[in-house]
């Protein structure tokens, strides 16, 4: 039997010593009468106070038996010896849930109570812990205390910069269980996993799409919503991701942080650089499932599949003409709008395609980067050097339906198809005259205004056209090609 009790009337709390009581009554009065030395902080106990100095001193005098890890405080080496007991002495009186420590229950009660007792000074914002609390401050005050020790990198909290660590290291300590892949976050490795299940747990509340990641489906709801959140300080350009935004102000910059490791070719983004190694390797991860073709990229691969399926997903809103790649559909609406985007820099002409603009540039370089193999002539464009071709292999791959002759260029082979069907597309706009062919219109048209483009190289007498002016040649030459 205790001689005397002690009582705090403010919360009704009795003690048995005069010792307990007075450390108890500190925390009414906020006095702080033991302070440490180095540093200057103070404590209600002289307990609290010694265990604090081991923070300077390093002092670890509590080990454990098992796998003799050091503590500073008893109370920690008991917590800690849990982790080989297994014992979790503090259940949640909801959910039954049980914890190791008092401190993690009653955190966890939160969830259910909804508690947020730490509150931002700075905006208000609430939070279960008081450790995210601090984490969130950072954010206001800008303060990066946890520093990179390789490349000085600084960080909000000290998980984000071993995280950061890894890409130094290389350490990737989280594995697959399936595939054995290794991943440097066990968020990451979480989010693979998934690729194995099948498991989609973020649905969209309105159409009901699921996805593997909480991200993609935020993002999915904005083409719901409309909402664009990040914009270009440029030109301010807005984006649905973060991500977008980063690469299109690089569009501004000129950065290209992504540079290729056999011919030092910058990219600015990581895809494309990755895209661009397949040329090096000749990688090629993409096949088609009916014809086996493969292909560097999965876009190409999508692409050539609708050769098989007949898919033309893009449509024009002006004539209903389909395509199967939006590319192609954006280049076809320019023969409504009459846009011609690109422009030659020598003589101002304007095309409608980048393709045609570059061949036409040849014209006034001179440029022939095409040859044939067979007789080493150079063509200025590919499609010319692969006609060209057939007059070496004798290949006719276009062929008449009517008759059946066959022809090396598809454009020679609707010439002719105008000879069955009496088609006469070119007209004279002075006398209205009809003619099969372009060429022969033009030929016609001279005959109206006496333009003689072709002119002998020996008496300077010009012609309408340059068979006549061969014929012509063959009087000063004495050429005679044809024999009886």
């Amino acid at each position: 039997m205790h001689e005397r009790n002690y009582i705090c009337y403010t919360y009704i709390l009795v003690f048995f010593k005069r010792k307990n009581i007075m450390q108890h009554m500190q925390t009414h009065t906020g006095e702080k009468q033991y302070s440490c030395e180095i540093c200057g902080s103070s404590f209600t106990t002289k307990q609290s106070m010694l265990q604090h100095m081991r923070t300077h001193t390093g002092e670890k005098p509590y080990s454990c038996e098992v796998c003799g890890s050091s503590f500073t405080t008893k109370q920690s080496m008991l917590q800690h010896m849990r982790t080989h007991t297994g014992e979790k002495p503090y259940p949640c009186e909801i959910c039954g849930s049980s914890f190791t420590t008092k401190q993690s229950m009653l955190q966890h009660m939160r969830t259910h109570t909804g508690e947020k007792p730490y509150p931002c000074e700075i905006c208000g914002s609430s939070f279960a812990r008081k450790a995210n609390m601090l984490q969130h401050t950072r954010t206001h005050t800008g303060e990066k205390p946890y520093s990179c020790e390789v490349c000085g990198s600084s960080f909000i909290t000290k998980q984000k910069m071993l995280k950061h660590m890894r890409t130094h290291t290389g350490e990737k300590p989280y594995s697959c269980e399936v595939c054995g892949s290794s991943f440097t976050t066990k968020q990451n490795m979480l989010k693979h996993m998934r690729t194995h299940t099948g498991e989609k747990p973020y649905s969209c509340e309105i159409c009901g799409s699921s996805f593997t990641q909480k991200q993609n489906m935020l993002q999915h709801m904005r083409k719901h919503t409309g909402e664009i959140p990040y914009s270009c300080e440029v030109c301010s350009s807005s984006f649905t991701t973060k991500q977008n935004m980063l690469q299109h102000v690089r569009t501004h910059t000129g950065e290209k942080p992504y540079p290729c490791e056999i011919c030092g070719s910058s990219f600015a983004r990581k895809a494309n650089m990755l895209q661009h190694m397949r040329t090096h390797t000749g990688e090629k991860p993409y096949s088609c499932e009916v014809c086996g073709s493969s292909f560097t990229t999965k876009q190409s691969m999508l692409k050539h599949m609708r050769t098989h399926t007949g898919e033309k997903p893009y449509s024009c809103e002006v004539c209903g003409s389909s395509f199967t790649t939006k590319q192609s559909m954006l280049q076809h609406m320019r023969t409504h709008t009459g846009e011609k985007p690109y422009s030659c820099e020598i003589c101002g002409s304007s095309f409608t395609h980048k393709q045609n603009m570059l061949q036409h540039m040849r014209t006034h370089t001179g440029e022939k980067p095409y040859s044939c193999e067979v007789c080493g002539s150079t063509f200025a464009q590919k499609e010319s050097m692969l006609k060209h071709m057939r007059t070496h292999t004798g290949e006719k791959p276009y062929s008449c339906q009517v008759c059946g002759s066959s022809f090396t260029m598809k454009q020679s082979m609707l010439q002719h198809i105008r000879i069955h069907t009496g088609e006469k597309p070119y007209f004279c706009e002075v006398c209205r005259s009809y003619f099969t062919q372009k060429c022969n219109m033009l030929k016609h048209m001279r005959t109206h205004t006496g333009e003689k483009p072709y002119a002998c190289e020996i008496c300077a007498s010009v012609f309408t056209t340059k068979q006549s002016m061969m014929k012509h040649r063959r009087k000063h030459t004495g050429e005679k090609p044809y024999s009886c």
